[in-house]
């Protein structure tokens, strides 16, 4: 199976065109060039970056998909991200939870937010040292309309809510009542302390240096 796509579907130029080293529209958040995405891709890497949005998840779906119909070998998921929108985080976990091949997520400088509950979704976690972990509530989006429809986003909300918090209370072996304090307080956590907490497997010790 060819797994390169359309040049521009990762920020690459037409030919005879000089290069645009830069795409903001990339899935994987704003920022990176296109040629690295694919590199990563390649590598069966997936970055989930900056804050996470409905059309950040739908790339990351996508390209978590792609890679699981590849093949079976683990799929990484880079996480750099403060949180965002619940139901984005909800639709990357829903398809985490549909694949076959496992993935194993890093958090490469921050998690929090509605991001957790993705972390929680992953068949292993792991972080590297100096990554940070915000226990933080995920907020509802604006609502507008009748006094029944938001009532109705209210309540939609508060079930999401709750499927997160029990993720996490699954993972960390916390109680819920636990979880859910941690979320309302804000705590922040080290590495060391998120390994302690449950939320992560293992803190990525740094490598040995070699005979100079």
């Amino acid at each position: 199976m060819n797994l390169r796509h359309d040049p521009s579907r990762w920020g690459f130029p037409p030919p005879n065109q000089p290069p645009e080293w830069q795409s903001p529209n990339l899935p994987g958040g704003p920022g990176l060039p296109g040629w690295l995405e694919e590199r990563l891709f390649d590598q069966r890497i997936v970055m989930l970056r900056g804050q996470l949005t409905g059309e950040a998840s739908t790339g990351i779906a996508a390209a978590l998909l792609t890679l699981d119909s590849a093949g079976a070998d683990p799929v990484q998921l880079h996480v750099a991200s403060p949180g965002g929108d619940l139901a984005a985080a909800l639709a990357i976990i829903d398809v985490i939870d549909s694949l076959t091949a496992p993935v194993h997520a890093v958090v490469t400088s921050e998690a929090g937010g509605a991001v957790l509950a993705v972390l929680a979704a992953a068949d292993r976690r792991a972080a590297y040292r100096h990554a940070r972990f915000k226990l933080a509530e995920p907020r509802a989006a604006g609502v507008t309309g009748t006094a029944d429809e938001v009532a109705a986003a209210a309540g939609q909300h508060l079930r999401e809510l709750e499927e997160a918090v029990l993720r996490l209370a699954e993972v960390t072996g916390k109680p819920r009542s636990r979880i859910e304090d941690d979320l309302s307080a804000g705590r922040t956590l080290s590495a060391a302390e998120a390994l302690e907490y449950g939320l992560i497997d293992e803190v990525v010790p740094p490598k040995k240096n070699g005979p100079r």
